[in-house]
């Protein structure tokens, strides 16, 4: 399995994200010294996918198969990738609160600490559907990552197209994301430009 080591802080500085996006409260003392050159057409291109896969933690292969399937869908290809995105499990499991950072999702997904309709799941790239009820299991509601998560994201707002039932450390998906549900500053459009070509 390939990963992503790339310094945390170093990629958000090179790829002009605040680290708050990924859930780190992290900030670098280093200034961004880059030339005031014009970045090419192609080059916001790639960037703005760069930005995508590094935001959801996602590698070439898996974003492109992403991709393939959002263009298959009905409606605008780039909404329908940010849509993909959101519902992948690890990203829900962030969104509800249940981990500090997607990073940390992933892994408590992996590790099987979560539940999709009773069942456990333990790959993060699974898709949840509309109706889908995602739990912390049971073994896994004393764990102090867990404990720690739901601490620190009771200042952060769930989405309005998930609830989440802090007692039972459970949520649901209501719906799936629209476009403007999505808080993240990407601009899909030129994702899909690039793909295009």
């Amino acid at each position: 399995m390939a990963i992503n080591r790339t310094p945390v802080l170093k990629r958000c500085r090179s790829l002009d994200l605040d680290p708050i996006v990924l859930g780190y409260t992290k900030t670098s003392n280093r200034k961004n010294v880059r030339q005031s050159r014009r970045i090419s057409e192609y080059g916001l291109q790639l960037r703005e996918k760069q930005r995508a896969k590094f935001i959801y933690g996602v590698l070439e292969r898996q974003f492109h198969n992403l991709y393939t399937k959002a263009d298959r869908m009905q409606g605008p290809t780039g909404e329908n990738l940010m849509s993909l995105l959101e519902l992948r499990l690890d990203n829900v499991v962030y969104r509800l609160g249940f981990a500090k950072t997607r990073k940390e999702a992933r892994q408590t997904v992996s590790h099987g600490h979560i539940t999709v309709n009773g069942g456990r799941v333990d790959i993060p790239s699974y898709r949840v559907k509309e109706g889908d009820v995602i739990a912390v299991a049971d073994k896994a509601k004393d764990l102090l990552v867990i404990k720690s998560a739901l601490v620190s994201s009771e200042s952060q707002q769930v989405p309005a197209w998930l609830e989440v039932n802090i007692e039972k450390l459970q949520g649901t998906v209501l719906s799936v994301p629209t476009r403007d549900q999505i808080s993240l500053d990407i601009q899909e459009q030129l994702i899909v430009e690039l793909y295009s070509k």
